[in-house]
């Protein structure tokens, strides 16, 4: 019934039928005192009753949640914090069912593969769950990945709904390009279905961080991986949001920062590839006693990794000399080239821009900034994006974007003396000299 779509439409109808009468029946008392913050509470609550049946839908819907949380050129912020509870909240799979799914990928019962296979998941996620093994041929624990097994068959209609519901659902403010949107969506969840697209992904990220011995990358096992089940090794280790679990093995959380800070640098600035999801399910401290000396950083889930394309690497380096320079126009005639200002908008973006610029100038030397000042930035980069009509932004750049803010902000939690802009430069510079 799910490659149908109908049982996914009811859902989708069940919560849209009363989001859609409440806003009808409030709508005529918004001009009256207090309207405003009444139509805020309605969108508010239209946000998260959309996001829980997205997330009960999991696959593209859940991903449609988790993308519409990034656009911050499209949806206000109240509405992108309800998506962004998506991000590691989506129940899971009844074990059977993931079963299944891992025996007939591999051809073979379980315990042909694995002499252990726990049921419940260590986490589910929205196209896929993750549970702990051990294989039969050697003893080593591992994690499997398993996609949920009905996706290959539903996806067709899914998306077909989930086109419907960006059309029903993204703002009609500044031209807002929907087919660009509904594209960009559709080929990141391309990418992220193909398990063997991630396991080649996790080990060319191995081989550009295999320099530093503090950066760590799970083992994939090739041999029992296909485009839906993906098996790597397991290491034990602590969430790095986890402040406790890290104090009470006294690890240096500087350490774990300039790591970090190093990892990304490399991976945004030089290789061109980045791991483009790096909330703490994501992120680990490897479980060690010499964690309390010389801590490993742990990265596990590759599907949403990001290739820069060399076109946009190239405006970003043109874009961040224009910066430099304080060239408002360079820098809007590089998002013209980039297909970001819808017509008739081009002003008001320059608009935009110069305060950006101004903003930054009142701070000092940008490439001198401290952690605390680039997140202040970064506030105003939002507002901006939001007020801003006829601006759209490649979702690789805001999947750019989000990593290293997250980096930053991360930094201002756990250790806000460690300055994260020191170790980013080397790589920035050798960014800025390249010739591509």
């Amino acid at each position: 019934m799910r490659a149908s779509g109908i049982p996914q439409a009811l859902r989708l109808l069940r919560c849209v039928v009363p989001i859609a009468t409440r806003e009808a029946l409030g709508r005529p008392f918004d001009a009256a005192a207090r309207g405003a913050e009444r139509r805020s509470a309605r969108r508010v609550r239209a946000s998260l009753a959309l996001a829980r049946a997205l997330g009960e839908l999991k696959g593209p819907f859940a991903k449609a949640g988790q993308f519409a949380s990034l656009r911050y050129d499209v949806l206000d912020g109240a509405a992108r914090e309800a998506f962004a509870r998506l991000q590691d909240r989506v129940p899971p799979l009844p074990f059977e069912e993931i079963a299944a799914l891992v025996e007939a990928e591999l051809g073979a019962p379980l315990a042909a593969h694995f002499a252990e296979f726990e049921p419940t998941p260590l986490g589910a996620a929205s196209i896929a769950q993750v549970h702990r093994a051990r294989l039969a041929s050697s003893g080593e624990r591992v994690v499997v990945k398993a996609q949920y097994p009905w996706l290959a068959h539903s996806l067709p209609a899914e998306l077909r709904l989930s086109r419907l519901l960006l059309r029903a659902f993204a703002p009609r403010r500044g031209a807002v390009d929907r087919a660009r949107l509904f594209d960009e969506f559709a080929a990141g969840l391309a990418e992220e279905l193909d398990f063997e697209r991630e396991a080649r992904v996790a080990d060319e990220i191995a081989r550009n961080l295999s320099d530093d011995p503090q950066v760590v990358v799970p083992r994939i096992h090739h041999e029992l991986t296909t485009r839906r089940v993906l098996v790597m090794s397991y290491v034990d280790a602590i969430s790095i949001s986890d402040r406790a679990a890290l104090a009470a093995r006294g690890v240096p959380l500087r350490s774990v920062l300039e790591t970090l800070a190093r990892a990304y640098a490399k991976q945004v600035f030089v290789d061109g590839l980045f791991h483009a999801d790096p909330h703490p399910g994501n992120l680990f401290v490897i479980d060690e006693p010499e964690a309390a000396v010389r801590p490993r950083v742990l990265f596990v889930d590759f599907g949403l990794s990001k290739h820069l394309d060399p076109a946009l690497r190239g405006e970003m380096r043109a874009g961040i000399h224009a910066l430099l320079r304080r060239d408002v126009d360079a820098f809007v005639d590089g998002m013209d080239r980039m297909e970001m200002i819808a017509p008739g908008a081009r002003a008001g973006v320059a608009r935009a821009v110069r305060s950006m610029f101004e903003r930054i100038a009142g701070e000092g030397q940008v490439l001198g900034l401290g952690g605390g000042q680039v997140l202040a930035l970064k506030d105003h980069a939002k507002r901006l994006l939001e007020e801003t009509p006829g601006l759209q932004l490649p979702n690789e750049l805001l999947l750019y974007a989000k990593t290293l803010s997250y980096l930053f902000a991360l930094g201002a939690a756990l250790d806000p003396s460690v300055d994260l802009m020191r170790i980013t430069v080397p790589y920035l510079l050798r960014f800025l000299a390249a010739r591509e």
